[in-house]
């Protein structure tokens, strides 16, 4: 796998990233991060991809070429700029929170106003620019509490800020990492890759941040899109119900890592 940053998975946690990198690597896979591509030539059935990693030139060959260069909106063709409405150096339309382009006019909503580029976003924000554009309503396109899943094994699933981020924002926080080989799920699964990593405002406990790495992350960022969207803290988390024996209860153990030594906890994590 050649990476043209300097990390796997750089828009996520460090640890999230590292850990991801270590099962890949379990598997046989061999990650070169800050590799340059110069050129890739086909001959013989197989690609040959010419690159340059730290200061030292290497050729690989493989029988398949997966490039991931990411999505930009085509808006070109559209006589947008003779309506008004201005577009940003991606071709993305710039948008107001209320999804009102730079001709108050019209309104534009999806994947064509730019990252993030999820379905359900497109979904969302198209509902909520027709409402807007229909009938003066107050709302505003918020994406605070978004989830987001990527389909690697594990899986990486994240909601609010990370660490760096909150930081970044002037919040004081405190974190909490929790190996999966501390969830009784994990354990009956037989398969403990992975960690989930909590991010919390310290004075008040509220969560800001969840961050998951395992088979089933996708299911359980659910819980703590939630528990961000009205603001519920750590210690509701901690304290709400949760089915033993499920994946999502790893949030509930990761949260009483805030204050507890979970590894000294019975099966039912009081």
């Amino acid at each position: 796998m050649l990476e043209t940053g300097p990390h796997v998975a750089r828009a996520e946690e460090p640890e999230i990233g590292q850990a991801l990198v270590r099962y890949l690597e379990d598997e046989k896979v061999r990650i070169c991060t800050n590799a340059a591509i110069s050129r890739v030539e086909r001959r013989d059935g197989e690609y040959f991809v010419h690159t340059e990693t730290d200061r030292k030139q290497e050729i690989c060959r493989a029988e398949r070429l997966l490039v991931a260069t990411g999505r930009r909106p085509d808006t070109d063709g559209f006589g947008l700029e003779l309506a008004g409405v201005r577009v940003g150096a991606k071709g993305e339309i710039i948008v107001n929170e209320h999804l009102q382009t730079t001709n108050s006019d019209i309104y534009a909503a999806g994947d064509c106003i730019g990252d993030p580029m999820y379905v359900y976003v497109a979904a969302y924000a198209g509902g909520l620019a027709a409402e807007k554009a229909l009938t003066e309503a107050g709302k505003v396109y918020d994406l605070r509490a978004l989830p987001h899943v990527t389909f690697t094994d594990p899986q990486i699933a994240s909601v609010g800020l990370t660490e760096e981020k909150a930081t970044q924002q002037g919040l004081r926080v405190q974190t909490a990492v929790l190996p999966l080989h501390h969830v009784p799920r994990a354990l009956a699964s037989r398969n403990t890759k992975g960690l989930i990593k909590l991010v919390a405002e310290e004075v008040t406990g509220r969560l800001l941040g969840a961050h998951v790495l395992a088979a089933e992350a996708g299911e359980v960022i659910q819980e703590a899109t939630l528990t961000i969207r009205f603001g519920l803290t750590v210690q509701d988390v901690a304290d709400t119900f949760h089915p033993y024996l499920t994946m999502v209860e790893g949030l509930k153990l990761a949260a009483l890592t805030f204050k507890k030594d979970v590894s000294k906890l019975s099966c039912c994590a009081v």
